[in-house]
């Protein structure tokens, strides 16, 4: 595999989690891992090398990284930091994506050329994983997808590439809810050279349900046949409500009485930041239903158009799905429309695209419901914001509204169109149209203030209850997944993994 490019002075612990698959647990791990040593006394900081994924956050110093490493960081009680995730590829197409170095855009490159520019983005890696070990006692990674991918092997810097160049102890989690948990660590382990295979430490086991007497029997022919310990079994837990890197998550737990109001949220083939609707998602009397690509848009009482990575393109399919169609028979019936950042931008007259930034050159129509023109430039915006929302609604007192930037181009916005929000550095934000039937917004997570999302589901037309602060919700979800650790993972060896690092380092 990959020899060390650097071999930085060990004063701290380095403990990886690798999955098996995506998806297999390995964000969550490492977040109730963080917790879990914040209880116990260490100094701990998440931690993911390389990163593919079209959800992100924005530092408070206006850097971008992947929402797991965010949600890892609040788990840790940190601020989020750029060295956290120093690699990002947000995908543009299937064989291109944005490539952003320690929280900043450096170019588009396609799967080959990045293939070669691994060595440098190597050296990105390094220099913020030896940043985090020179503050932290404990450095907490995230691997990416799984390690046994053959083809991704040679240059890897996500998985056993990173392993192998910092020394550091790798833990495989695997997701029995999926099936075949055995074929999984079995087949991975196998697939390991003898030096990769060296360094696992253990295996956790991932989302089981029922009796583990049941289990007990596997568990140990896995040890004996791998000579592997199984550091935990984690049950599944459900209704986990924590933010998704990746996979949307569409689960609802309804009292269909109950319900209030109906959503539906179109999914673009290139959909960022989903997580903007967990909070929608966790509202008992919110019906949120996301419209895969080939189904209409059903009757509801708002329709959400998401952010997307590539606007123009992802505009091109919403009008060839006929979903303008279903938008415009919406409106005419007294629905409300409501456009996130790059559905936002769709929502208005035209998007421009004068160099290139998202694919062909070229000028798209939008969907003309808000007075507004965008044309896409070089400069990513990258900003957290408050202010006062907007929305006309029968109670019309302001409410604060907070959120995040992540987007390319300038919008004008006729001045005859009512603004959305008013920020406290006094710029006019988003735009809503004189029948107070649509508005739009670049502001990601603007349903995680509670009396904003009040507001914004009264102007859709429901009475809804308050519901706790985002930041809260996820605070207590922490909570829940940290304690699942503590109570199913075999503690005194996992921390004298990082106590003998440690001491090494001395």
């Amino acid at each position: 595999m990959n020899k060390p490019l650097t071999s930085p002075k060990l004063n701290s612990a380095t403990l990886m989690v690798q999955g098996t698959t995506s998806d297999a647990g390995k964000s969550l791990l490492v977040a109730g891992f963080c917790r879990c040593l914040v209880k116990k006394g260490y100094k701990v900081a998440p931690f993911k090398p390389q990163n593919m994924a079209l959800n992100s956050a924005v530092t408070p110093n206006g850097k971008e990284i992947g929402r797991a490493q965010a949600l890892q960081a609040q788990a840790a009680n940190l601020a989020p930091h750029s060295d956290m995730n120093p690699v990002l590829l947000k995908p543009s197409s299937d064989t291109g994506a944005q490539v952003i170095i320690h929280g900043e855009v450096i170019t588009d490159m396609q799967a080959k050329a990045y293939h070669d520019y691994k060595k440098v983005a190597m050296q990105a890696v390094l220099d913020s994983h030896k940043r985090l070990t020179e503050q932290y006692q404990v450095v907490m990674v995230e691997g990416a997808g799984s390690p046994a991918e053959i083809n991704l092997r040679e240059g890897d810097i996500a998985n056993m590439g990173f392993a192998e160049a910092v020394d550091c102890p790798v833990i495989i989690v695997a997701d029995i809810d999926r099936g075949g948990v055995f074929a999984q660590l079995v087949g991975t382990l196998e697939l390991l050279s003898k030096s990769e295979q060296d360094r696992v430490v253990g295996f956790v086991i991932n989302k089981f349900r029922g009796d583990i007497k049941l289990l007990e029997s596997g568990l140990d022919w896995l040890e004996k046949r791998t000579k592997k310990p199984v550091l935990g079994v984690l049950p599944y837990l459900m209704d986990l409500q924590l933010a998704e890197e990746d996979a949307i998550q569409a689960e609802q737990t309804l009292d269909t009485n109950d319900i209030q109001l109906r959503v539906c949220v179109p999914v673009f083939s290139r959909i960022s930041n989903h997580t903007d609707f967990d909070m929608l998602r966790a509202h008992p009397q919110v019906e949120l239903t996301f419209v895969k690509q080939g189904t209409p848009i059903p009757s509801c009482d708002l329709i959400i158009l998401p952010g997307s990575k590539s606007v123009r393109a992802d505009l091109k399919l919403l009008k060839g799905l006929d979903w303008d169609s279903d938008i415009a028979k919406h409106l005419r019936y007294g629905g409300k429309v409501l456009g996130i950042c790059g559905g936002y931008q769709m929502l208005g007259n035209s998007i421009t695209d004068p160099t290139g930034i998202e694919g062909e050159i070229g000028e798209s129509v939008g969907l003309g419901y808000l007075k507004m023109d965008t044309v896409l430039t070089p400069q990513k915006q990258l900003t957290q914001n408050q202010g006062k929302l907007l929305l006309s609604t029968q109670n019309n007192n302001p409410v604060t509204i907070k959120g995040y930037q992540i987007h390319v181009g300038q919008t004008e916005v006729s001045p005859s169109e009512a603004r959305f929000a008013k920020l406290k550095s006094g710029e006019e934000e988003g735009c809503i149209s004189t029948d107070n039937q649509v508005a739009g917004s670049y502001l990601h997570g603007l349903f995680d203030s509670p009396l904003a999302l009040n507001q914004i589901l009264t102007w859709a037309g429901a009475e809804t209850s308050i519901l706790k602060d985002y930041n809260q919700q996820q605070e207590d979800e922490l909570e829940r997944l940290a304690q699942a650790c503590l109570d199913h993972l075999d503690w005194n060896k996992i921390e004298s993994l990082i106590n003998n690092q440690i001491k090494q380092g001395e």
